[in-house]
């Protein structure tokens, strides 16, 4: 009579270890599955800054990538950019730096969103990575 508890007990403790190491095994699966693409995406459409400049129909939040060089500082966070196309103001936060240092040499590419103002348009960046 005792057997057959003892034996219940067993077997649920045996296939709660099993359980809890294959949901553990699922989760390190995941796990090395995060990740994704960062990069341009469909909305991307915008890619100098001849095109942005000439696209009258931006508003605020367009997504835009752009390449080409930081030319100069024109303070508090504002910087000209310039690419085969012509030069356009770029927004960059201190912290999407990303602990680089850029000099007008250094080729870059800016992932941003277009910030308009009643008479200018600018790139708000979101990340700026230095192209090797």
């Amino acid at each position: 009579m005792k057997k057959i508890p003892l034996a219940i007990i067993t077997s649920l403790v045996l296939s709660t270890s099993a359980f809890a190491a294959q949901s553990t095994i699922n989760q390190e699966a995941m796990e090395t599955t995060t990740g994704g693409f960062q990069g341009p995406s469909a909305e991307d459409s915008l890619n100098t800054v001849q095109e942005i400049m000439d696209a009258g129909w931006l508003t605020d939040g367009n997504k835009v990538t752009i390449v080409g060089h930081i030319v100069k500082s024109m303070g508090h966070e504002v910087y000209m950019f310039k690419d085969a196309t012509g030069e356009m103001p770029v927004e960059i936060d201190t912290d999407q730096w990303a602990g680089q240092t850029v000099t007008p040499n250094d080729k870059v590419k800016i992932y941003g969103e277009i910030e308009k103002g009643d008479s200018d348009v600018a790139v708000e960046a979101e990340s700026i990575h230095i192209i090797k």
